[in-house]
């Protein structure tokens, strides 16, 4: 028994002329972002297939199809949204003068320690300490909104 009819279920005489031997353990591949805008270019080329393609850089359509898919998204999509910090400014106390200080003076930077101000669109927020969590949420929410 020759290998081709182990291998060939056909009704032909004629033998196998070429068979692939799949060696290794089929790695997953690498693709560069610029091989596969290059390949999914050719996809789209007049009288190409996409089987055609896939067949000759040994992939599977599937696989081309969801690449072709990809490159029709927008990049704004694929790109995750990236998190929105602005900077914290720590301003450190002015020395007072030497001087007598007025009694004021003494219960505002009392009052003052600890406030975060918020500046959101030109409107500025002064959130002191026992501040009630959810009421700052939804003053900064309201912001947001009309700006």
């Amino acid at each position: 028994m020759t290998i081709s009819e182990l291998t060939l279920k056909s009704s032909d005489l004629e033998p196998a002329r070429r068979f692939e031997v799949f060696t290794g353990s089929g790695r997953r591949r690498d693709w560069l972002p610029e091989e596969k805008a290059r390949i999914v270019a050719e996809s789209y080329d007049a009288g190409e297939t996409v089987s055609a393609v896939a067949r000759r850089y040994a992939l599977s359509p599937q696989q081309l199809f969801a690449w072709r898919r990809a490159a029709r998204q927008p990049l704004a999509e694929t790109l995750a949204p990236e998190p929105l910090f602005v900077p914290a400014v720590v301003a450190a106390p002015k020395p007072e003068p030497t001087g007598k200080r007025p009694p004021q003076r003494k219960r505002k930077a009392a009052r003052d320690g600890g406030v975060i101000e918020l500046e959101i669109d030109g409107v500025t927020m002064r959130v002191g300490r026992g501040a009630d969590a959810k009421t700052v949420a939804a003053v900064i929410r309201a912001l947001k909104a009309t700006s």
